[in-house]
């Protein structure tokens, strides 16, 4: 399972490909998988909002009412919900959506209480709610990820190909909630890297549909790289995709096609 993440006005929205590693016997999401991802966005809410290294504490009893199936996204959402001096409590609601239809269901829903770690990058009392960042007012979809250690070079920072990787998922995402198709990648344009991403830095996807096709559609991605306990951002590289919607014998779809009419 791939993952990425977005920051939804004080809230932070993981958002993932479900992936056959990733599911049981009945093609379904692994309740450890989806519980590992819904502790994950808690973290990256709760870090994002305090600027300061968390763990997590405890969560509360979480009851899956609707599985996340094979090729499907899943979203995981965390929010804020309460700030103490040195703590917060996280919301997270886990939705799958099927990716051509658009159709969403709520899986769970879930509290995780998570700590700041005492040191000198972390400052208390923790900032209030009032304080979280809000969302960007368009269209664009925004979606990050961490970089670990397996991901960076001898210098620290991440490999180009692995940036590579992130920005082709979010012309993906971008362009099959944009058209409700299947899509494949057909071209990408020059791509130029502008400044490193070091390791630990949270790095975000901005995708934008700039043309629709006949059977395609043109996304440009920016990537930024973000100091979580900082928030310093840098522009890391910008982007251009051409994506294909295609049938089930992955030949595209003929001129005209519905599924691109918006």
């Amino acid at each position: 399972m791939t993952s990425v993440t977005k920051a939804v006005g004080g809230a932070v929205q993981l958002i993932d490909m479900i992936f056959p590693g990733d599911t049981n016997h009945h093609g379904t999401l692994f309740g450890g998988v989806a519980l590992a991802h819904m502790d994950k966005v808690a973290f990256l809410a709760a870090a994002r909002h305090g600027r300061a290294p968390f763990v997590t504490a405890a969560c509360e009893r979480i009851d899956f009412t609707a599985p996340a199936r094979l090729g499907e996204l899943i979203e995981a959402t965390g929010r804020i919900v309460r700030v103490g001096n040195s703590s917060v409590d996280v919301e997270v609601e886990l939705v799958a959506e099927e990716l051509t239809s658009g159709e969403r269901r709520l899986c769970t829903r879930g509290l995780f209480a998570m700590v700041a770690v005492k040191g000198p990058d972390t400052r208390l009392p923790l900032p209030p709610i009032e304080s979280a960042v809000k969302d960007a007012d368009d269209d664009a979809l925004h979606m990050a990820d961490i970089v670990f250690p397996s991901q960076t070079n001898h210098y620290g920072t991440l490999y180009g190909g692995d940036a590579l990787k992130m920005l082709g998922r979010a012309a993906f995402i971008a362009a099959t909630r944009h058209a409700r198709a299947v899509m494949v990648m057909a071209a990408s344009d020059r791509i130029d890297f502008r400044a490193p991403i070091r390791e630990g830095e949270m790095t975000e996807c901005i995708a934008r549909v700039r043309m629709t096709g006949r059977s395609s559609v043109s996304i440009l991605v920016d990537l930024h790289a973000e100091n979580l306990l900082t928030g310093r951002r840098d522009h890391a590289a910008t982007a251009t995709f051409t994506m294909v919607a295609v049938d089930p014998d992955g030949r595209s779809l003929p001129h005209g096609a519905s599924a691109l009419r918006r």
